[in-house]
């Protein structure tokens, strides 16, 4: 087991990526499945009625509350 520090372990090339590069969203807009998944739910009637609620009060903010 090593006891090297996480930034001594890092190589000289290694950088974080910006926090603005990590976020996507997809082209078509956020769909009631991709709010259920992202929810970590399985996809049932139930969940998309949820999700369908959740998209019409909060758009697609909806999804930037449960991803980083």
């Amino acid at each position: 087991m090593s006891s090297s520090t996480p930034e001594e372990s890092r190589s000289i090339d290694d950088h974080c990526t910006p926090d603005a590069l990590l976020h996507t969203a997809p082209a078509g807009g956020i769909t009631p499945e991709d709010l259920v998944m992202a929810a970590g739910r399985d996809v049932t009637p139930k969940t998309l009625d949820w999700a369908r609620r959740k998209l019409e009060t909060e758009g697609s903010a909806a999804v930037e509350k449960l991803l980083p």
